[in-house]
C-alpha cells in the first residue's frame, strides 16, 4: 500500500457539476497489480464458499475497456457508492483510472454514504465529479408545500438524478455503470451493452456477476463494505426512501417501500439489446 498525498478540484465545465477531484500522487490502493488468488480463503478449495473463478470475468472487462478506449469513445461512469459499487470502482481504478466517476449528490444521502465516498476516493484515487440538480431545493415542493419525496418520488428522482445527468449523457459516448441482473427484474432484462437515453451507449460490465462473485472480489482485494450494510441496509439510496431489507427479500426491496417504484429512472429507457 502506498500513500496518496491529496486531491485537487478542477472545473470541468459540465452544467451542474461542482468539479472533478483529481488525485495528486500515488493512490493508496495499488490498483495496477494483478489479482492474487491466494488472498482470500473464500477463493480457495474448502474455503468459506469454495472457489470462485473471477479471472475470466475480470480479464473480459479489462479487454472491453481497452477496446472502448482504442475506439476513442468518451467514457464516464456513475456510482451510488454502495457496497455493490466498490467492485466496479476498483476495476476502473485498475484498468481505466482516467474515467471520471459521476456522483449524483441529491442532498438527501446518508452521512455514512458521503463518508464512504470520500474514503473510496482517497483509497482508489478516483476522479469524482459531483452532480447537483439544477432545481433549487426550495422549488422541489408539491402544491401543499411538502418536499417531493413525500408525495411524488418519481418527480423527486427526475429532478435530482435524471436531470443532472443529462448534460453528461450529451457530452459522452459511453456510460459505464454497475447494475447486476440479480438485483431486480428490471435489471435482469438489460443487456451487457445497449443504447440508452440520448443515444448513449450503456455498458454493464457486472451484469452477470452474482452476489457471491461480488463478495469474493471484495474479500480478495481487502475492500470495504458500506457501513450501513451490517445494519440491514443492503441497497442504500437517499435517506427518506431507503429502509432496512426484511428477511428473505431481495436487496432492493428496501427502496421506496410500499410503492411499485423500483428504479430512480436512471436505468430505464434502454434498448435491452446488445452484446
Amino acid at each position: 500500500m502506498g500513500g496518496a498525498t491529496g486531491t485537487e478540484a478542477r472545473d470541468i465545465g459540465w452544467p451542474g457539476a461542482r468539479g472533478v477531484r483529481v488525485p495528486i500522487g500515488k493512490p493508496t490502493c495499488e490498483a495496477n497489480k494483478s489479482m492474487d488468488s491466494s488472498a482470500s480463503p473464500a477463493a480457495q478449495p474448502g474455503g468459506l464458499f469454495g472457489p470462485v473463478d473471477l479471472d475470466g470475468p475480470v480479464q473480459r472487462i479489462e479487454a472491453e475497456l481497452a477496446a472502448y478506449r482504442q475506439r476513442g469513445l468518451r467514457m464516464f461512469a456513475s456510482s451510488s457508492f454502495q457496497t455493490n459499487s466498490v467492485v466496479l470502482l476498483h476495476l476502473l481504478s485498475r484498468f481505466a483510472p482516467e474515467v471520471p466517476i459521476c456522483f449524483l449528490n441529491t442532498g438527501f444521502h446518508f452521512p455514512e454514504t458521503l463518508d464512504f465516498r470520500r474514503s473510496l476516493e482517497r483509497r482508489l484515487g478516483l476522479r469524482i465529479v459531483e452532480l447537483f440538480s439544477p432545481v433549487e431545493r426550495g422549488q422541489q415542493r408539491d402544491a401543499a408545500g411538502r418536499l417531493l419525496f413525500t408525495s411524488d418520488p418519481d418527480h423527486c428522482c427526475h429532478l435530482n438524478k435524471v436531470l443532472p445527468l443529462e448534460p453528461v449523457l450529451a457530452s459522452h459516448d459511453l456510460w459505464i455503470n454497475g447494475v447486476r441482473a440479480a438485483q431486480s427484474e428490471t435489471r435482469a432484462a438489460m443487456a451487457r451493452e445497449e443504447r440508452g437515453r440520448m443515444g448513449i451507449l450503456r455498458y454493464h460490465p457486472l451484469l452477470d456477476w452474482s452476489s457471491r462473485m461480488v463478495w469474493t472480489y471484495l474479500q480478495r482485494h481487502d475492500l470495504p463494505s458500506h457501513p450501513l450494510e451490517d445494519q440491514g441496509y443492503h441497497s442504500v439510496g437517499c435517506r427518506p426512501c431507503t429502509r432496512k431489507v426484511g428477511e428473505g427479500l431481495d436487496d432492493r426491496s428496501g427502496r421506496w417501500t410500499g410503492l411499485k417504484k423500483t428504479e430512480c429512472g436512471l436505468h430505464l429507457g434502454g434498448t435491452g439489446s446488445g452484446s
